[in-house]
């Protein structure tokens, strides 16, 4: 089944496959390594089964799926089920479980492709490609199910990143994508400043930076201080009594820390804003009009401060 979606000249060795890794762009080579770093750091963290439980129950939410049970209906459905930017490759090996009928591809441009093949080996109908989900190389409309979920926006051009998924998905078929929302003006024109600042920085000083935004937000966050906050349209800055750290957080400077998740995951949280030189943010308009250029219809849409989020549907 595999070898009617690839070209022939790919040949699989095993449950993964090198299509590609290595990108001509600089932003994107960039990118690229700044994943292939996080993923690495983070493989072997204690705290990973805690954010994947976290990511699976957020999935459900994102994609409008009351439960697990009810996305694992779903997916018994799909032959082909695509996991577009898969990193670690956990959402990979959760669809392959939920559906073992179905042959899961998970493609990441990163090192991380083979690690998640190394650590999801026993999962029989998993398989794994490095490679750029802006060039699949699969076959047009064969694909059921693509899920692109918190990555489209490190692509080099996410909204021809989008078509390309649109190409593969199968008509009928279901396209569900994440998007990262833009924030308050303060935090945009800070968050763009600091990452072209940051690409002049070696890996461990983007680590080092990382950790001090962890302690930056940890030590706001036990402040547990609330202000009230006057709504400033003009910049984005909604008003309301608001915790500190999520005020600073939202409107000027990304310190993320978590304390249920752990220092790790927030350290990786953080160095993941910065490091990666694409970082593309939308509004909704943005989203809903990509969304109608490519000529697919709304099933589920989700917005929340982060991000927006949909599934849509291929007719």
């Amino acid at each position: 089944m595999l070898r009617e979606l690839l070209p022939a000249s790919a040949v699989p060795r095993g449950n993964h496959l090198v299509l590609s890794e290595a990108s001509a762009d600089a932003n994107q080579a960039q990118t690229n390594a700044a994943f292939s770093s996080k993923w690495s750091r983070y493989a072997a963290s204690a705290e990973r089964e805690a954010l994947y439980a976290m990511q699976r129950r957020w999935y459900l939410s994102l994609y409008g799926f009351a439960s697990e049970a009810e996305l694992a209906r779903f997916l018994s459905g799909q032959r082909v089920i695509f996991d577009a930017g898969c990193g670690l490759g956990y959402k990979s090996a959760w669809f392959a479980q939920l559906a073992p009928q179905a042959l899961v591809i998970g493609m990441d441009f990163s090192a991380a492709a083979a690690r998640a093949a190394r650590d999801y080996a026993a999962l029989d109908n998993l398989f794994f490609i490095q490679g750029d989900i802006a060039r699949t190389a699969l076959t047009d409309d064969s694909i059921d199910y693509v899920s692109c979920d918190q990555t489209i926006m490190h692509t080099q051009s996410p909204d021809a990143t989008f078509a390309e998924l649109r190409r593969v998905t199968a008509r009928s078929g279901q396209l569900a994508c994440y998007f990262y929302a833009r924030k308050a003006l303060p935090r945009e024109l800070l968050d763009d400043y600091f990452r072209q600042h940051c690409k002049d920085l070696s890996e461990p000083q983007l680590w080092q930076m990382a950790e001090q935004l962890t302690e930056l937000g940890r030590r706001l966050s036990e402040l547990q201080l609330t202000i009230d906050v006057p709504d400033v349209p003009a910049l984005g800055i909604r008003g309301g009594r608001q915790d500190l750290q999520r005020f600073l957080y939202w409107n000027f400077l990304k310190c993320f820390w978590n304390a249920e998740l752990g220092k790790e995951t927030s350290v990786v949280t953080n160095f993941d804003w910065y490091s990666p030189s694409n970082a593309r943010r939308y509004s909704e308009a943005e989203v809903r009009e990509l969304v109608r250029r490519e000529g697919l219809s709304i099933l589920h849409f989700h917005q929340e401060e982060a991000c927006y989020s949909g599934r849509f549907l291929k007719s």
